[in-house]
Formats: C-alpha cells, structure tokens, sequence
C-alpha cells in the first residue's frame, strides 16, 4: 500500500507540473532529475511515468527514455472541436438531470472562481495554482449531474489534455480577458436550463482559448 500511495503522489505531481508548463513540452524526462524533484525512487517514478504516457502527457521514445509531450497548433484545433462537442453533450445531460443540489453548486462554484485571484502571486503572466483548482471545480460542476459514466471519462480525458494549452495561453495573450464574465454567463445559463444558450457559451468560451495560442504563432 505504501509504495502504492508514493506512486499516486509522483504521478500527481508530476502531472501537474506538465499540465502548468514546469516541465516544457519536448523535454527529456530523467529519472535520476525526477527522483530528486519528488524525493521519491526510480520504482515510483517510473510508474508514475509509465501512466502519464497512458494519459497521453508524456511521449516514450526506444533507446531514448521519456519525453514531455510535444503540443501542435494541429493538436489543438481537434483537441479544442473534440472537447467542444463532449462538453455539449455532458451539459445538456446535467441540465436535463440537475436538481436543486446541482444548481445550489454550479451557484457556489461560480462564487468561489470569482472570488479567487487569477494570476500567480509570483508571476503575474501564468495562473495561480489557487485558480487552477477552483476553474477545474466549476466546469466539473456545470457537468456533474450528466448520468453517463462514459462520457464523463472522455471529458475528464478531454479537459486534462486542454489545461495544458490553456497554462500556455495565458502568458501570450494580446490582451484581457474577462474570464469572470465567461463563466458567470455559463453558469447562468445553466442555472436557467438554457441548453442551447450555455452550450454556445462555453464553446465560445473554449475557442477563445485556443484562439489566443493560434494568433499568437500564426501572425
């Protein structure tokens, strides 16, 4: 059990620090440098390391060990279609099914992502870790009363792969965005069992996203 719980705790970190930008995309993946970033042994960190292939974070490459996942603005533009489609069908599953309970939470959750500040204390051009959270909170709120075991998976799959682009965006973003407002309208409109409405609303919400990344490189 406890070799096991040491490999949940590697594997967290470490994808985490890939979903934030710490580890960069492309870079090579040491063991002896992991042990030391985790203080865990090399048994712990390549397991750790083995899932986050599986997850798709991290790239294996014969004969020469482990990878950073690279990003492509090609990745992102079906990475952003694919998510934008499964969140549609998750949100009109949750609204459909949401009770009271559900929008008491999709209620708090908005506050709460209000409420907590956006940029990092240290470094105001990436996101705090805080904020992380609280933005990961909300969307699995908006979703949460969606009946399909299945669905939710390829979300959760979809969401996890998109945060890492969306730690890059934040930095390169030509100007502010008033991502109090976009979630605050989604949230309504969930509240208000506007399918239609929310659903455009978060597609729209994503899309800016990845805009901010493809204007960035493309002009």
């Amino acid at each position: 059990m406890a070799s096991l719980s040491l490999t949940e705790t590697v594997y967290r970190q470490l994808r985490a620090d890939l979903t934030a930008g710490r580890l960069p995309p492309g870079q090579r993946l040491k063991i002896d440098d992991l042990c030391k970033r985790t203080s865990a042994g090399s048994s712990a960190v390549r397991e750790a390391l083995s899932r986050l292939v599986s997850d798709g974070f991290v790239a294996i490459e014969p004969r020469r060990g482990f990878r950073v996942a690279p990003l492509a603005l090609e990745d992102l533009r079906d990475l952003t279609q694919t998510r934008c489609q499964i969140e549609a069908l998750c949100i009109r599953n949750s609204i459909t099914h949401g009770d009271i309970h559900w929008e008491t939470t999709v209620v708090a959750a908005s506050h709460r992502l209000s409420r907590t500040p956006v940029a990092a204390a240290d470094d105001p051009a990436r996101y705090s870790n805080d904020y992380a959270v609280a933005h990961r909170a909300f969307h699995e709120t908006i979703v949460a009363a969606c009946k399909s075991h299945w669905l939710l998976r390829l979300r959760a799959s979809l969401y996890a792969q998109h945060e890492r682009y969306r730690w890059l965006s934040r930095p390169l973003a030509r100007m502010e965005r008033d991502l109090d407002t976009e979630h605050r309208a989604i949230a309504e409109a969930a509240v208000r069992r506007d399918a239609d409405r929310c659903v455009l609303l978060m597609e729209e919400h994503l899309n800016r996203t990845a805009r901010v990344l493809l204007d960035a490189v493309e002009t």
